[in-house]
């Protein structure tokens, strides 16, 4: 059953679900409460996404716009973050498609959680797995062939890494906003950083030999 009208009021009080649950029986003054919630965390994503802020700006017009049309192919009961982050992700891959671009990620924002809930940055991930060459570069030529090696991910490995260890979601949400197993999403950081790792060791060889 439907919440009744009056009950939308104290907007703040209200789930992710439930502003949905409001949009899709019509009630679009919720639809401004939604971006609110969501305009930094989201913008920030696609700036890092596409690496271009007024593109960025266009994509997240796109992704509220496509969730305000397409409200009502939401799923009652299903998680509204991640299904926003996969419109999300959609609009900026298509962006890039007609721009001929590629994803770019600022990585020294990078996060990954550790057991204990301890933040780290890749770059100090990659380091505690006791790859030498670290050692041996400096802090911008670390960035650069972090960078650098992430940029030629492909997409599907690229999109994986920025969801995983920028915006700190987890295999569940990455999962649903890629439509694939949780399985494959650990697969597919296994290959990210085993391919991280192989440049380590390709950059520590080239150092060795001039």
């Amino acid at each position: 059953m439907r919440k009744p009208a009056k009950q939308i009021e104290a907007l703040d009080s209200c789930s992710d679900e439930d502003l949905l649950d409001y949009l899709q029986a019509g009630q679009v003054d919720v639809f401004g409460e939604l971006v609110r919630r969501y305009e930094k965390e989201l913008f920030g994503y696609l700036r890092r996404y596409v690496g271009d802020d007024a593109m960025a700006e266009d994509v997240f017009q796109n992704t509220f716009l496509q969730v305000y049309k397409k409200c009502k192919q939401y799923q009652k009961g299903r998680p509204v973050k991640p299904w926003l982050y996969t419109v999300a992700t959609h609009q900026a891959i298509d962006a890039m498609r007609r721009a001929g671009r590629r994803a770019t990620i600022s990585l020294d924002q990078v996060r990954e959680a550790d057991a204990d809930g301890e933040q780290h940055s890749l770059l100090e991930f990659m380091e505690a797995a006791g790859t030498d060459p670290l050692d041996k570069l400096q802090v911008d030529e670390r960035r650069e062939l972090v960078r650098a090696t992430i940029d030629n991910l492909p997409e599907h490995l690229k999109s994986t890494v920025l969801l995983a260890y920028y915006q700190g979601l987890k295999y569940r949400e990455i999962a649903d906003i890629l439509d694939i197993p949780v399985g494959t999403v650990k697969s597919r950081l296994h290959v990210a950083l085993h391919r991280l790792q192989e440049a380590w060791s390709a950059s520590d060889t080239l150092r060795e030999e001039v």
